[in-house]
């Protein structure tokens, strides 16, 4: 199972309430005709929007037109994307963490980000409303060596190293060698995964606060650890 969830920020001094209501009264449609002469209608909305004390939970849905093709000839077939998302207040901070759980691995962040933005919109009338969150190399490199037995994979980028742009380190004993020292001197750490036993998960984490499910494990589960082990890591 791999199951990527992206972290965002609120901005705005919001509550759950005001945003329940906004997303719940949202339904956009635009008339489309395809090559074939067929008229369609695609709608983006928010569907099964639920509130449970100091959880709000949705899904955001997108119609589009796909194109490929048949025969030699362009086909035009309307398709539906889901993206899940919950919004969660945490301290004085409000997140909002969106999944693309179905999406084909180039088009996950342009998804996530469309998301945020078309909900920023929606709340705010404006994209900046809700914004991007980063992890500092120092906070992943700290998680690393808390624990290095449990690392699988780490991604260095910002090399100061002539012609190199990123640098990786896999398998087990990386923790132990000498070239994992000696990258965490020329670069920093992008990417990280590793093995969280007490949960029995493998999860992914970049500096862009995308976290990657690798392991079977239910969404919740997923999502009760990333508020409960992940937000506190956000800068």
């Amino acid at each position: 199972m791999v199951l990527p969830i992206k972290i965002f920020e609120i901005r705005e001094d919001v509550n759950l309430g005001s945003v329940a209501e906004s997303l719940r009264n949202f339904h956009e449609e635009e008339p489309y005709e395809t090559l074939e002469e067929e008229k369609v209608t695609l709608v983006t909305a928010v569907l099964d929007l639920k509130q449970e004390e100091d959880l709000l939970t949705g899904v955001f849905s997108r119609d589009y037109i796909r194109s490929r093709h048949y025969r030699r000839k362009v086909v035009e077939t309307p398709v539906t994307e889901e993206a899940p998302f919950c919004v969660k207040p945490f301290g004085n901070r409000t997140f909002l963490m969106v999944l693309a759980p179905s999406v084909a691995r180039g088009v996950k962040k342009l998804l996530t980000n469309h998301v945020a933005n078309k909900i920023s919109e929606i709340l705010f009338n404006t994209a900046g409303g809700i914004t991007e969150v980063r992890i500092a190399h120092e906070t992943l490199k700290e998680l690393h060596e808390s624990n290095p037995r449990a690392t699988k994979l780490i991604w260095f980028d910002d090399v100061d190293i002539p012609s190199i742009e990123k640098l990786c380190l896999a398998g087990s004993g990386l923790a132990d060698t000498n070239l994992y020292k000696d990258y965490i001197e020329h670069g920093k750490i992008w990417y990280v995964v590793f093995e969280i036993q007490r949960r029995q998960i493998t999860v992914g984490i970049t500096r862009s606060s995308v976290v990657t499910l690798f392991s079977k494990s239910t969404v919740e589960d997923f999502i009760k650890y990333i508020m409960e082990d992940v937000l506190t890591l956000v800068e």
